[in-house]
């Protein structure tokens, strides 16, 4: 037995809107032998917008039913049938949504007539329940209202029944098929074809746009996670309407494929990307001039906009990077603002300190120091490659840190021999480097010192 749906609601999503009609028509695989319709009451105001797509008012909901007063007949209609829907997963989210928040657990297989119909009726230019009902010759009366698009539906679920050849209908609800949970407009060859490889994976909507980026150490499995689940909120169901089309790209390793993603979102900035889009360290080492014009160095928090030195995920770390500095160039303790109290300098008693905070050294030679403190960054900054597997035998992935910035990574022959880093750059892309890439290819190093090649020891060796 069939439970054909369709739903009227004040919205988008089940957790912030309510459903104003229902409609649910039985069907036993022959006909429809049982009719229900409601208007309800959704106890929030109706958009303007929406009463004017459904022509359902205010008005004509306020002596309708609530939701909860009609839940126990709307879940003994659906409990121990198949769900079918046009876009079954918005409706189906709607009514466990609003059925759970009246008590009642829905757990019941589904059927989505936008993926039969692309599959049992292929070749029509949109599947949409009113162009493809035009196309093929069902007439849709009172469109956008329940009862006449869960009649139109029902109709189109027959025409089906009845020219499904191949069988898809009865495949679509075996157990193991991971159909009804998929998009309305993704096709199941697009997650059929992708590999169990680290990779990089796009979402596309009808217009190829990439809408979304993700990394997966296995790629089929990640993708799947996406859509085993059908959460009632905003975020993700607009998310799965916006996916038409995957692309992947095949990245051998997990950190390859953490990279890769993080240099995507920024390329291609996705509308559902989000996490990666404002990652930047919270610290940095700032150069300045004050008003007696002696240069001066502070760690301080990130600003919009700013361009720091040197960045740093934590306030320790950039303590001990300006404190070494201090030390090693015999800088002011108070002008980098280690010493913050207004006592004598304590780097002037211990001379390590010439006086610039007296201004009894020269502005020329101390900031003649602050600038060789800043260029000397460049020099214990490390230059090192992290080679690791490849896609193949025939190839290693590698990349490449200089000078303590991501330069770049790619694929390199399994027997290249690694010792040049300048013959190096040439066989790899050049990617943008930031503070979250050059974190995670920093702590991989130090979590895997097996697989780093570094050029700063190696030049060392030559020079010797």
């Amino acid at each position: 037995m069939y439970a054909i749906v369709d739903i009227e609601t004040t919205g988008g999503h089940a957790s912030a809107n309510g459903i104003t009609e229902v409609a649910i028509l039985v069907h036993d695989g022959k006909e429809i032998i049982h009719h229900f319709s409601t208007l309800i009451n959704p106890l929030i105001p109706i958009p303007i917008y929406i009463q004017a797509l459904t022509g359902i008012s205010d008005e004509m909901v306020r002596s309708a039913p609530t939701f909860q007063e009609v839940a126990a007949e709307i879940f003994n209609l659906l409990h121990d049938k198949i769900f079918v829907a046009h876009n079954v997963n918005f409706d189906f989210s709607f009514l466990r949504y609003h059925l759970s928040s009246s008590g009642f657990s829905l757990q019941t297989k589904k059927l989505c007539t936008v993926r039969l119909s692309r599959k049992i009726l292929p070749g029509y230019s949109s599947y949409s329940l009113g162009k493809l009902c035009k196309q093929v010759g069902i007439e849709l009366i009172d469109r956008h209202r329940a009862i006449g698009d869960a009649s139109a539906t029902a109709r189109l679920f027959s025409l089906l029944l009845e020219r499904d050849a191949e069988g898809y209908i009865a495949k679509s609800l075996n157990q193991r098929s991971k159909e009804q949970s998929l998009p309305p407009h993704l096709p199941k060859e697009d997650i059929d074809k992708l590999p169990s490889v680290p990779g990089i994976y796009y979402f596309h909507n009808n217009k190829a746009k990439v809408v979304y980026v993700g990394k997966a150490i296995d790629i089929r499995k990640r993708v799947n996670s996406h859509f085993a689940n059908n959460k009632p909120g905003r975020q993700k169901q607009e998310f799965l309407r916006d996916i038409y089309h995957i692309s992947y790209v095949e990245c051998a390793t997990e950190l390859f494929s953490f990279i890769m993603e993080a240099v995507e979102i920024k390329r291609l900035w996705p509308e559902h990307n989000r996490a990666l889009k404002r990652f930047e360290h919270a610290y940095g080492l700032y150069l300045f001039e004050d008003q007696n014009e002696y240069l001066r160095l502070a760690v301080d928090r990130r600003k919009k906009f700013s361009r720091p030195v040197h960045t740093f995920k934590t306030l320790t770390e950039g303590f001990t990077l300006i404190k070494y500095l201090v030390n090693e160039f015999k800088l002011c303790p108070k002008l980098c603002f280690i010493q913050r109290n207004n006592d004598q300098c304590l780097g002037y008693d211990g001379q390590s300190c010439s006086g610039a905070c007296e201004q009894k050294e020269s502005k020329q030679e101390y900031n003649s120091r602050v600038i060789s403190s800043t260029s000397h960054l460049n020099t214990i900054l490390p230059s090192y490659a992290i080679i690791d597997k490849g896609r193949s035998l025939s190839e290693k992935s590698c990349i490449l840190m200089e000078k303590g910035f991501f330069y770049g990574m790619g694929f390199i022959p399994a027997d290249q021999e690694i010792c040049d880093i300048s013959k190096l750059k040439g066989l790899l892309t050049v990617h943008p480097s930031n503070d979250y890439i050059k974190n995670m290819v920093k702590n991989h190093a130090v979590k895997f010192p097996e697989r780093v090649i570094s050029f700063d020891s190696l030049s060392a060796e030559r020079e010797l």
